[in-house]
């Protein structure tokens, strides 16, 4: 479960790959950690066709007996999910740079689980295939997840993010159908994917927007 990730990007990188973003006259500070529950930039569709950058609560407000917020998306044949996934209004991009992933065991030195970042090459911008919902207390957004790749199966066996690179792959989840956006559930070749070498705990997170 992926539960903290980084975008230290900027909106010309974000209109270079996706297309025309509108923002408002708007850019996005450095975000080297963005945990749950926290503000983040996602990009959603708009009824003129155009796209607009917006900040949300990460993660679907929980439910039933759930006491935490839904971040990652796994079961797309969960009620919960069919809604949003069909209609491409609800669905939106999540901008990243990179995203963690902890060790399954502590540092015997640290007696603290290990960070593990994953990134493309360059720690080129990407994003995440992501749902959101209007809420009371505003929109918030969670994205889907996929069985592991190798490269993150070794931190992480059981999912990884879904994740999308490129104007195409960013178009055809914000314009396909509810089955051609199912069928983008599936992981990341590993080939054009990286783990990034060790660093430092980043900063705390600035504000947003």
């Amino acid at each position: 479960m992926c539960n903290l990730y980084r975008m230290t990007s900027n909106v010309d990188a974000m209109r270079q790959l996706f297309g025309p973003v509108e923002t408002g006259g708007a850019n996005v500070p450095p975000l080297h950690e963005i945990w749950p529950d926290r503000a983040a930039p996602v990009i959603v569709a708009t009824e003129d066709g155009t796209r607009r950058l917006e900040s949300m609560a990460w993660g679907w407000p929980p439910f039933g007996d759930l006491k935490r917020s839904i971040t990652n998306v796994r079961n797309l044949a969960s009620p919960m999910w069919r809604g949003a996934l069909a209609d491409p209004m609800r669905r939106c991009l999540v901008p990243v740079t990179a995203y963690c992933e902890w060790s399954a065991r502590p540092d015997p030195a640290t007696g603290r689980k290990v960070r593990h970042w994953f990134a493309l090459p360059g720690e080129d911008l990407f994003a995440f295939a992501g749902l959101w919902r209007p809420t009371d207390s505003g929109p918030r957004f969670a994205f889907l997840t996929c069985p592991a790749n190798e490269t993150v199966a070794r931190i992480h066996p059981k999912a990884m993010p879904v994740m999308l690179a490129g104007r195409d792959m960013a178009q055809r989840w914000m314009t396909a159908d509810g089955t051609g956006a199912a069928a983008m559930q599936h992981p990341f070749p590993d080939a054009e994917m990286m783990e990034l070498p060790p660093e430092p705990s980043p900063g705390e997170q600035g504000a947003l927007l």
